[in-house]
């Protein structure tokens, strides 16, 4: 047996939030779909599954074309069985992640990021997989006092904290 390694560059423009994960059924895009309408109206987005058995394709569905070609691009530059790409606007992935993660077929996020980002690969005979993600960079040192007063009034500022 052989197993190699890649590092896939996700292409995306800068700040657009994507959730990538896995799951196991093909109506998993209609599912998500009805959870991201229904949690938040506002939101745009293009959701892409990976097909793993039978025909094998990438199924779509979206209610913002662009979005969807983002998120079929990428899922087919992947290339992994059962892998749902998910591109994001009008919303940030923190609205939507909980119920995402209540749809029966998800088994797993890998990541919920605007973030630039990298996916890591492994091909064997039979097909590929996500091993995992880097998202954004490396840290650069520790908050400072400054950094935690900041933090505090970018959240509040969002509205995510009083």
């Amino acid at each position: 047996m052989k197993l190699e390694l890649e590092i896939i560059k996700v292409e995306k423009p800068l700040g657009l939030n994507v959730i990538i994960g896995q799951a196991h059924f093909i109506k998993t895009v209609e599912d998500i779909y009805e959870v991201l309408v229904g949690s938040v109206p506002s939101i745009r987005f293009g959701l892409a599954f990976c097909e793993a058995s039978d025909e094998c394709l990438v199924r779509s569905q979206s209610n913002n074309k662009d979005l969807e070609k983002i998120a079929v691009r990428n899922s087919l530059k992947i290339g992994c069985g059962h892998m749902f790409f998910l591109a994001i606007e009008g919303a940030y992935p923190v609205n939507i992640l909980n119920q995402i993660k209540q749809v029966p077929e998800v088994c797993r996020i890998f990541c919920a990021t605007a973030n630039p980002l990298e996916v890591i690969i492994c091909q064997t005979a039979q097909g590929r997989g996500i091993l995992g993600v880097v998202d954004g960079f490396a840290p650069k040192g520790k908050e400072t006092e400054a950094g935690v007063i900041k933090r505090k009034k970018l959240l509040r500022k969002l509205g995510y904290k009083l």
